[in-house]
């Protein structure tokens, strides 16, 4: 632009035009919406990603973050197209504690299905992502996780993204020691919510049975890699009951020590579920009334469930045929 054009701009004598306005925002970084109305855009997509680091540098990274974008992007149209119009976010609760509460008792179990019941927050489980991630789209909380059969990890995953939406760690254009210092919170959330402080010092950690170590893994849903770190952090020491373990796999430890029905496999249920696709219920019956009020097609449904669309079977409104002779009249030719 002129100096002249400029000055009239800010001055009020004359409009920025729309492509003047796009570059704008293109050179400042800004959120086009937000320059336009001065308010946030209500179907922006902010994201949140559970790092991976490096012990060693101590570097936080998301190595999968570019090939993670399409299937991120995918989950997002799910939603703007089941719910067309953006909704005020309502509040979460404040605190570990408070958080706990909601979710009610042994909520590790059906930890998924708490947090969309008590937090009105999706979780979707595809095998297409890398790692976890939570995001706000059309003020709808969501959190996505991978599918890999690994129920524990999950587990720590899901609080982790739980705790990067309670503290609000939502915001765009985040410096890199701001982004990791949020990264220490939401991992920090997780530990206190998982393996809370007062539970964690009331067993006699030093006197325990490999069998009772394997009943605690099962019931709190944690690693043992992940317990051991957490009573290194509390007590600066790993008991020897939890060390011997914390370098092995933890379905060896439960295989071996856990007292289950042997006609009932629970150990294989949980890694069955956690390999399941999964999308909130309340989302796919969205599409199936888009689609039954011929608003929506079948497609992204169809992706959510896994299956191909000429497969999905569902009530959607007849499609009249149109001859060359109608389709030519309505368009007038």
């Amino acid at each position: 632009m002129s100096p002249d054009a400029l000055s009239r701009a800010l001055n009020g004598s004359r409009q920025f035009s729309s492509i003047e306005l796009a570059r704008v925002a293109d050179y400042l970084s800004a959120d086009l919406h937000w320059l336009i109305t001065g308010v946030p855009d209500p179907n922006r997509l902010t994201v949140a990603a559970r790092h991976t680091v490096d012990f060693e540098t101590w570097e936080r990274n998301v190595p999968g973050r570019v090939a993670d974008e399409q299937t991120i992007q995918d989950i997002a149209l799910a939603y703007r197209q089941a719910y067309r119009d953006p909704v005020d976010l309502h509040p979460l609760p404040r605190t570990v504690e408070e958080v706990r509460l909601a979710l009610g008792d042994e909520f590790v179990r059906p930890f998924a299905d708490r947090i969309e019941q008590r937090l009105e927050i999706g979780v979707v489980r595809v095998a297409e992502l890398s790692t976890a991630y939570s995001f706000i789209v059309g003020g709808r909380r969501v959190i996505a996780i991978p599918a890999t059969g690994n129920w524990f990890h999950e587990n720590f995953s899901l609080a982790h993204e739980l705790g990067h939406l309670v503290l609000g760690h939502h915001d765009e254009n985040l410096t890199e020691d701001v982004s990791h210092r949020h990264e220490e919170a939401a991992q920090d959330f997780a530990a206190q919510l998982l393996l809370p402080v007062d539970e964690v010092k009331e067993v006699s950690w030093d006197m325990m049975s490999d069998a009772q170590l394997a009943d605690i893994v099962w019931r709190w849903g944690v690693s043992t890699k992940a317990l051991a770190q957490r009573l290194a952090n509390l007590f600066s020491s790993v008991p020897s009951p939890v060390g011997r373990w914390a370098a092995s796999p933890t379905q060896r430890l439960l295989r071996r020590h856990l007292a289950i029905d042997p006609h009932d496999d629970e150990i294989t249920r949980r890694m069955d579920e956690a390999s399941s696709r999964r999308f909130p219920l309340d989302l796919r019956e969205a599409h199936l009334n888009g689609i039954a009020a011929g608003i929506l097609g079948k497609g992204t449904l169809a992706w959510m469930l896994g299956i191909a669309p000429d497969g999905l079977d569902v009530d959607a409104p007849d499609i009249p045929e149109v001859g060359s002779d109608d389709l030519a009249l309505a368009l007038g030719l």
